[in-house]
């Protein structure tokens, strides 16, 4: 195939130029907070590979911190762009989908066990299916949106979940490991529950007072602290919780329907 006359090359060149917006470094800060959130997801499967199972949970935590982050830095810096969501949502997949998998695999099914290879498989693929149906967006996903509620658990809490009997495991290892199979099954019921319909709450509707919003704050930095000296047990308790809130929000999801 020939190239183009030179009249329209230079037509070209000159309606990419017209498209093309300039942006400060400032501006560029989100998407590098991205590539950060992938580099640290990358870090924590070399880290698994390698049997530093705290180092990769360490990883995961860290892309899960720099994934809330970047966004709203976007959205106050007006940097916005399709290229930043696509960015986002591979970024995403991996930390929150393919890191989190492979820990689970190489911590719970040591010797190469093809159920637990499989129940990772359906991990990671409702992961990607989850991260898919957001980008394409449905009426259900906004309807529940508006009123601050996701369709079915998002990608960072189904990573926390995940890697639930890992941690808790550390904070009571007096108790005996969950057998294999349990483990497996427990993996495919997080993915299920990621591309499920059960609207799940959002932190994004919570609406503080102004005049209580200092005691969040000191909340806020009281559980960073907690969670820096106390990793697993905050860990282990974070996750019962949020699994009473799942718990909650499909017994009255089942109210309704009845």
């Amino acid at each position: 195939m020939g190239a183009l006359p030179e009249g329209e090359q230079k037509a070209d060149l000159k309606r990419w130029r017209g498209a093309r917006r300039d942006m400060s470094l400032v501006q560029l800060l989100p998407n590098m907070m991205t590539v950060g959130a992938l580099c640290a997801g990358l870090a924590s499967i070399r880290f698994s590979a390698a049997g530093f199972f705290s180092a990769a949970v360490v990883m995961i935590l860290l892309a899960a911190v720099l994934d809330g982050l970047d966004g709203r830095l976007a959205r106050f810096l007006k940097s916005e762009s399709p290229l930043g969501a696509e960015l986002d949502s591979l970024a995403d997949f991996l930390n929150f989908g393919v890191a989190p998998g492979f820990l689970m695999y190489y911590w719970a099914f040591p010797a190469g066990n093809d159920f637990g290879w499989g129940a990772v498989l359906i991990y990671v693929v409702c992961t990607v299916l989850r991260l898919a149906r957001f980008n394409i967006g449905n009426e259900v996903a906004a309807g529940l949106a508006r009123l601050g509620k996701f369709q079915g658990v998002p990608s960072p809490a189904g990573a926390m979940l995940a890697m639930a009997p890992l941690y808790i495991a550390w904070q009571f290892p007096e108790w005996p490991m969950a057998p294999w199979p349990l483990l497996a099954i427990w993996l495919v019921l997080v993915g299920l529950m990621m591309i499920s319909r059960l609207p799940t709450p959002s932190l994004k509707a919570v609406r503080v007072p102004t005049d209580r919003a200092a005691f969040v704050v000191i909340a806020a930095i009281a559980i960073v602290v907690l969670l820096l000296r106390y990793p697993w047990a905050v860990l282990s308790a974070l996750t019962v919780a949020y699994s009473g809130v799942l718990l909650y929000a499909f017994a009255k999801s089942l109210l309704v329907r009845g």
